[in-house]
């Protein structure tokens, strides 16, 4: 989900999963976004990069939400034939969301730099992304939105927003509400960063390191068995210090913190499921200590999804340790 796990992310898939050429970084400027609560973003641009050819049809869109702070660079590095998503026949477009860092956010506003950009939701995050593909992009229905993690909580956001939009959904690791385990969690990183001195509550002046921050992460990204199975006792001390050391390239603070307080807003209600047109295929790891993923499968019992539940020790990590599952399973949702 954070910054800091996407290279490892990417070194851990096959190398045939990488695209060899990465697509150009492109922008749409959707002017002043407005929100829910009633605030306005100003000068608000998202980020996207697109992977293949529109047919003639116009059928073959395929959109894809990132996790927490992901980028579309480094989301594209995910897919291809031995990635998440097999983009072969397909236009993919991976869409940078509010808040992550490319498209607008705290860490790049002009007018509103830092702790005074905005409070978004994630229906906020999708209306945008809605405004780019169909305003900016002249997309008006795409054959599948996916996304992972923060992507996948996304992608039930847009089964109800806009039903008529897609054709399937695949919402991977995601959640249509929080948990009172999520809540803890989420709060708990959220402490942790205010806790911080070098965060200085968010009027920082440079990127603050959040040691004890990404060590809560790294402890819940998988499982205490995968730990135990892949750490020894004697390196306990040697991960924790790869897990806190200084990285330049981690998402900045106040954006991971933005898009943190969008995650913990998230609820798309009761009546949801009975707004949801699309087929729908959910993929959730049976372990994940990032996103429980209760929430989901009772989603999909109410919506009469088909699902793919990850087993194994994995966690969130799932996403490395089962892309050729989770591959077959978005190829089976998209046919």
């Amino acid at each position: 989900m954070f910054s800091r796990i996407a290279p490892a992310l990417v070194l851990a898939l096959p190398l045939a999963a990488i695209a060899a050429d990465a697509p150009p970084q492109q922008f749409a400027d959707l002017g002043d976004v407005h929100l829910e609560s009633g605030a306005v973003i100003k000068d608000c641009k998202l980020g996207y990069r697109t992977i293949g050819t529109l047919n003639a049809a116009r059928s073959n869109a395929v959109v894809f939400l990132p996790w927490h702070t992901g980028t579309s660079a480094e989301a594209v590095e995910l897919l291809g034939p031995k990635g998440l998503l097999n983009t072969t026949g397909h236009y993919v477009i991976v869409i940078d969301a509010i808040g992550n860092g490319v498209a607008c956010s705290p860490s790049n506003s002009a007018t509103q730099h830092g702790t005074a950009f905005p409070v978004f939701t994630v229906r906020d995050m999708v209306e945008s992304e809605f405004r780019l593909l169909n305003d900016k992009l002249g997309i008006k229905h795409v054959h599948a939105i996916i996304g992972y993690s923060m992507g996948g909580t996304q992608t039930f956001q847009w089964m109800v927003s806009h039903p008529d939009y897609m054709d399937v959904a695949v919402p991977i690791a995601g959640t249509p509400r929080q948990t009172s385990y999520d809540l803890l969690f989420w709060r708990t990183e959220e402490a942790a960063m205010l806790a911080d001195p070098e965060y200085a509550n968010g009027e920082y002046k440079q990127n603050p390191r959040l040691p004890l921050y990404h060590q809560i992460f790294a402890t819940h990204f998988d499982t205490p068995a995968y730990r135990n199975a892949k750490t020894k006792p004697a390196e306990v001390e040697k991960f924790i210090a790869k897990t806190v050391e200084p990285d330049p390239d981690a998402a900045d603070a106040n954006d991971s913190r933005w898009q943190i307080r969008a995650f913990l807003a998230q609820d798309i209600g009761d009546d949801a499921a009975g707004k949801v047109k699309a087929r729908v295929h959910i993929i959730n790891p049976r372990q994940d200590l990032i996103v429980n993923p209760e929430p989901a499968l009772a989603f999909a019992r109410k919506v009469r999804a088909t699902t793919t539940v990850l087993e194994g020790d994995c966690g969130h990590s799932a996403v490395v340790c089962a892309t050729d599952q989770i591959r077959a399973a978005v190829d089976r949702a998209l046919r």
